[in-house]
């Protein structure tokens, strides 16, 4: 992952199935089901209201380097990303209630 010094997202860049390398940003790194997954907007749709966001396990190794790896079963994404539209509901109330509190 790169992580820029200036308060700027950190991206990674996918190799997909046909070999196409995809750069995209790190929306969050969180927690569901024992296990830590990433969210990730390719870079095109980041000016789009609706994109497509990839979901990954996420690991670091014994160095603190990130591992992805691929959600194979359906029952686990469907663990992953019912957390990842929780933590999207709960940030979009989060800001309701800041855009209220003026």
């Amino acid at each position: 992952m790169d992580e820029n010094k200036n308060n700027e997202q950190a991206t990674v860049t996918l190799t997909l199935d046909d070999d196409t390398d995809l750069e995209c940003m790190v929306l969050t790194i969180f927690p569901a089901g024992g296990r830590d997954y990433i969210a990730l907007l390719p870079m095109d749709d980041i000016e789009e209201e609706e994109g497509d966001v990839y979901l990954y396990r996420y690991e670091e190794d014994e160095s603190g380097n990130p591992n992805l790896t691929n959600i194979e079963d359906d029952e686990e994404y469907e663990v992953a990303a019912d957390a990842f539209d929780e933590l999207l509901d709960a940030e979009e109330y989060d800001e309701l209630v800041e855009e209220e509190d003026w």
